[in-house]
Parts: C-alpha cells; sequence; structure tokens
C-alpha cells in the first residue's frame, strides 16, 4: 500500500499528481484513442476501485459483492429521480449513496466474521441474490431488464441561472473532481490509524486481536467504505448515460473490478483507475481491428494474463516496488548487513541491561475489583479434545508484581493453559480471573483491553512493518480502545502513542532498527520484538511464552535480564523449558505434568521436590501420586 504522507508539500506529492494528470487527459489522452466519455468511464471505474482497494488492496479481503452495492446506489438514486420523489440529484446521489453504505453493513456484519474463501462466497451470495431481487421481485422500481431510462443530469444552481451538467467534457470535470476528492480522502484513510489497523490485519490478523483490536468491527468499516464508494459511482453512473442499466447488479461486474485491480496494482489506490483504463481502452480498440471483432473477449483476456504474469504486482505496484526500492536500497542494504553480523558473530546487541520505567506512558487504570494483591487466578482450569485431557483441573494464584513461572515436560500443557490464560481458548471447565473479574468468555481483544498481554512461542508480528509500525499498532490499542474512527488524523500523530513508541525501543535497544522491516531483524531482535509489541500495550500482567526459544547464549543472557527489567513494573507469567533460567527468574513456580498440577511453590521448593525431579528424569512411577 502507498505510503501514507509525510508532511509538507512531499506528502502531498501523490495527490498533486493525480490531479495534474486530470487535468491534461481530456488534452493528451485523445490522440492515443480514449475519448472524453470512454475517459469518463473509467473515472467511473477508478471510482468504486478506490473502495475496492481499501477492502482487498489494504485489508486483503476479496469481495466478488461490490456490484450489488453499485447496483443499490444507482437504482436507488435514479428511482426517486425517475419518480419525481425528489428532484436534486445531489439529494438523491446522497440519499443512493448511503443506501449503499447500510446495505454494506448488512452484507458485512454477516462476511467479515468468517475468513478467505468463506468470506468470498458470502459477498458472491449476496450479489447473486441482489440480482435477482433487481430483476423479479423489485422489476416495477428497478424495471427489470430494461433498468431505468431518462435520468436527469446534475445541475449547478438555482432557477433561472442553474447549469445542467451535459454530457461530453462538462460531465468528466464533474466525474474528475469527484474522483480527486474521494481520491484525497482514501489516502487520508490509509495514512490514519484506522489504516494502519487495516493493514495490520492483512499481515497478521490473530496478531491484530491479541493486541486488543476489535477486527471484525475494522473489517466491517472497511467494507461499509467500500460499499459507499460503489454507491457513490452506482448513482454517477445514471446520470452520466441518462440510463441505469440492469447489469450493473451483474457479477461480471464485480469480476470486471477484480481484475482492473489487480492489472493496475492492488494496494495502490490508484491501481484501479490505471487497470481500467487498460481494460476499457482493450475492450473498444480491438473491436476496432478488423478480423478481432468477434474475438476481442479472446484476446483480452490473453492480454490480461500476459500483464498478471508479467507484472506480478500490477501496472502501479511494480512501478511502486521499483522505486521504493530504488529509494531505499541503500537503507536495506544496511540493515540486512547488521543482521548477518549479528547471526554470524552469534551476539546479541543488547550489552547490558536497560531500565525499564516504573510507568510506562500509556498506563491503564488500578484495577478496583477483587483482591489487589492476586493479579491472576486460574480456577480449576480443564480443556478437553475428546477423550484427550490436554489440562484438567489446574488452579494457581499469580501475586501481583512477581514473575510466576509454569514448567512441565514436553506435552505437559503448558501452551494450551497460556491460551486459556488469555482466552485464546475456551476451557471446558473452570475460569480466569484478573484482579478478581473474570475474564474467561470474553475473548482475546477484550481481555487484553483489560490489562493481560501475551508473547507468542512462535513470533507473531506484521513482517513487512518496520519496528515501529508494529509496536504503533500495539500501542493504538491502549490509547484508542478496540475500535475509534478516527480515519482524518495521521496515524503517527498522536504524541502520547508516539512516546510510548519511544520508550519502548529504547527499552528493546531497537532505535537504530526502528525504519527497518521486521523480516529483515535478527532472531534474537525479533523475539525482543515480539515481547515489545504485548509490552507496549501497558499491561498489568504479562504472559510470555518460551521467550527464550532458539537462542543463542548470548541473546539467552540478554533477554533474561530484559525480563528480569520488565518485572520490576509489571506481574509476568512465564513458560520456559530452559530451567536455570527459570529458577534465576522466577520467584513463584507452577509445575505441570499431562495436564494436572504436579506443585506449586518457591523457586527452591520446587528444586528440591522429588516428584519434579522424577518427571523431568523420564515420568512418575505408577505408585506415585500425581
Amino acid at each position: 500500500m502507498m505510503r501514507p504522507r509525510s508532511g509538507g508539500l512531499r506528502g502531498w506529492l501523490p495527490e498533486l499528481a493525480v490531479l495534474c494528470t486530470l487535468i491534461v487527459a481530456p488534452i493528451v489522452f485523445p490522440h492515443l484513442g480514449f475519448s472524453t466519455d470512454l475517459l469518463t468511464r473509467v473515472l467511473n471505474w477508478g471510482l468504486i476501485g478506490l473502495g475496492f482497494d481499501i477492502l482487498f488492496g489494504l485489508t486483503g479481503l476479496l469481495s466478488f459483492g461490490q456490484a450489488a452495492f453499485f447496483g443499490v446506489g444507482g437504482f436507488v438514486s435514479a428511482y426517486l429521480l425517475v419518480s419525481h420523489t425528489i428532484d436534486s440529484v445531489w439529494l438523491a446521489l446522497t440519499i443512493g449513496t448511503v443506501a449503499a453504505g447500510l446495505f454494506g453493513l448488512l452484507v458485512g456484519w454477516f462476511a467479515v466474521r468468517r475468513v478467505g474463501i468463506y468470506f468470498t462466497m458470502i459477498t458472491l451470495a449476496f450479489g447473486q441474490m441482489a440480482y435477482f431481487i433487481e430483476n423479479s421481485p423489485l422489476s416495477d422500481y428497478t424495471g427489470g431488464e430494461n433498468g431505468i431510462p431518462g435520468v436527469p443530469v446534475p445541475v449547478l444552481g438555482f432557477g433561472a441561472h442553474a447549469i445542467r451538467i451535459s454530457a461530453g467534457m462538462p460531465m468528466y470535470v464533474l466525474f474528475a473532481l469527484i474522483f480527486f476528492l474521494g481520491y484525497v480522502l482514501a489516502r487520508r484513510i490509509v495514512g490514519s490509524p484506522v489504516g494502519a489497523i487495516l493493514l495490520a490485519i492483512k499481515e497478521n490478523t490473530g496478531r491484530v486481536a491479541m493486541l486488543g483490536h476489535n477486527v471484525p468491527a475494522y473489517k466491517l468499516t472497511a467494507f461499509v467504505i467500500a460499499a459507499l464508494y460503489a454507491g457513490l459511482a452506482g448513482g454517477l453512473l445514471g446520470s452520466f448515460q441518462s440510463y441505469m442499466p440492469p447489469d450493473a447488479f451483474s457479477l461480471e461486474t464485480s469480476g470486471q473490478l477484480v481484475v482492473q485491480t489487480i492489472v493496475g496494482g492492488a494496494g495502490t489506490l490508484i491501481g484501479p483507475l490505471v487497470g481500467a483504463a487498460v481494460w476499457l481502452w482493450l475492450r473498444d480498440n480491438l473491436q476496432l481491428i478488423p478480423g478481432f471483432a468477434i474475438l476481442w473477449k479472446l484476446v483480452l483476456g490473453i492480454a490480461f494474463i500476459i500483464l498478471v504474469i508479467g507484472l506480478r504486482r500490477g501496472i502501479c505496484g511494480e512501478i511502486a516496488h521499483w522505486w521504493n526500492e530504488r529509494r531505499n536500497l541503500a537503507a536495506a542494504k544496511a540493515a540486512e548487513a547488521k543482521t548477518e553480523a549479528i547471526e554470524a558473530h552469534n551476539i546479541d546487541p543488547i550489552t547490558k541491561p536497560v531500565a525499564l520505567p516504573r510507568e510506562v506512558r500509556l498506563t491503564i487504570a488500578e484495577p478496583t475489583t477483587g483482591d489487589s494483591d492476586i493479579a491472576l487466578e486460574a480456577k480449576s482450569l480443564a480443556r478437553h479434545y475428546g477423550g484427550l485431557k490436554a489440562v484438567d483441573g489446574v488452579s494457581f494464584k499469580v501475586r501481583r508484581g512477581s514473575i510466576h513461572a509454569v514448567i512441565g515436560p514436553n506435552g505437559a500443557g503448558k501452551s494450551t493453559l497460556f491460551k486459556m490464560l488469555l482466552d485464546e481458548v475456551s476451557p471446558s471447565s473452570g475460569e480466569v480471573l484478573l484482579f478478581g473479574e473474570k475474564i474467561t468468555g470474553v475473548g482475546v481483544s477484550r481481555a487484553a483491553q483489560l490489562g493481560i498481554a501475551k508473547s507468542n512461542q512462535l513470533n507473531q508480528l506484521f513482517p513487512n512493518l518496520s519496528v515501529r509500525k508494529n509496536l504503533r499498532i500495539a500501542a493504538l490499542a491502549r490509547r484508542r480502545g478496540p475500535m475509534r474512527f478516527d480515519l482524518l488524523r495521521g496515524a503517527g500523530s498522536i504524541p502520547d502513542v508516539e512516546e510510548q513508541i519511544v520508550s519502548i525501543l529504547g527499552l528493546l535497544n531497537l532505535v537504530e532498527r526502528a525504519d527497518t522491516p521486521a523480516h529483515i531483524l535478527a532472531y534474537g531482535e525479533k523475539r525482543r520484538l515480539e515481547i515489545g509489541m504485548a509490552l507496549a500495550t501497558s499491561p498489568n500482567v504479562l504472559l510470555l511464552d518460551e521467550p527464550l526459544a532458539g537462542m543463542s547464549p548470548a541473546e539467552r543472557i540478554a533477554t533474561c535480564a530484559f525480563i528480569r527489567d520488565i518485572g520490576r513494573s509489571r506481574t509476568v507469567v512465564i513458560v520456559e523449558h530452559d530451567l536455570d533460567a527459570i529458577f534465576e527468574l522466577a520467584e513463584r513456580i507452577t509445575v505441570l505434568y499431562e495436564g494436572r498440577l504436579l506443585a506449586d511453590g518457591t523457586a527452591d521448593e520446587i528444586r528440591r521436590n522429588p516428584a519434579v525431579q522424577d518427571a523431568y528424569l523420564g515420568g512418575l512411577h505408577a505408585h506415585e501420586p500425581a
């Protein structure tokens, strides 16, 4: 996705480039075979594409139902005008756009709770249902197979001084103005906190939820935005050609939008417009070539295949990728060289512990319920998978401000237990209390908002985003709550969030790597970033799932010091196989064996416990109780 503006005139260069192109297009493009009407039609497709690119290119949700919203906006606007229910074209366009948005809200409510192909199939089903309803039950209003003729054109002014926007150049200017405003708005959305979170959802949906964001609500927001853009484009289409065609609802419309976006470049905003220009130009001009009149669809399909194979990211996507690679080549090489040096010499850049401030900048409210001395309590937690008892009736308490460890041999149920503590997995029985408040059943997003966070055994980062942006996604969850519609402010414009990021970067010793994509980092740095993302949500309780896994000796020493510093200001619960590190770090240890609680006590008590020793030396004897 294109970069959000960085401030000043340079940040507005994409908008200025688009504006200049729109101004010169009717002068230059007719020499290339584009009529004014064809340019206007391209802009109409480009307007739908702006919303669709936010849904597909930014958020990663492929919809085959955009024709439904295009048709709703168009037919509602056209019917209101032709029936003389409303005389103002502008008011009819507004109502049609809102109707499309409301329909998008309904469809999205069902669709966004499904992922992958199931999401796509739901949108396809609703699109087909809309097409059937338009052609049958509502044919008295939509004209059925005949569509709605006689749609009036927009008018500027009132009374005798009103100016009708006729076909040709006046209509092109109107469409160009509306497209430009839509493009500016889309750019603002992409660069907003909402846009940053939508991009993170595309990168790693599960991690976004774990940080405390309401993922379905953000997906629904993107879906409704796409529906509003489509509805506005549909309303404009009727006025442009004085006729609202019945095929606006057809599957072909949705399919053509997807094709144009892929050809032009998904995730660029301008890509759908470029794709529409290429697609419509080929369609119109191939039919003019002798011998191609009946083969133009075949040639068009071949041209599409060639474009997709030759330009994997689309026309604009490849250009943007080449430009960014060229501009960031030196920085990328330096970052990769540093990573190679760290891994080749088996070192970690942290040479001494970094003290964590007692008060993290984005602190959460102090708990007011339950026993303030007990931060986290598991009460008879159990998780059964058929006859397999992964966790079976485990209870323990974690004291506030302590480092508490959970250990056990492989298969003891530690990972399942950890997932139940954050409500990633629902227990078969039992519950988890956070400062006396039940969090079982609330979901991972709500649990994170209540003040518990987790780093994962396998890194769950946003690999194509920089270190700074990874931390920003986490910090935004604490600052903004599970959902906020701040669509018009910059993602990096919230002062306390940026201060939080700087604080965590210093703690992680990743200041010099702040603008490095996460996938370039060395393994130890990725592990620290994984922990730092959880810490950036300012939790009262931090769960660390095998933070030392796969680390070199130097990285282990540095990370242990890092965890010890975190434990000075936060309650830490840690699962780890490195017993030397656990006995050095933990004040209290809970031991699991075959899903059951084997022992719970101080580090010295656990070290001397014969049952624990026997479990780690090869399992309990048959005559010994668990």
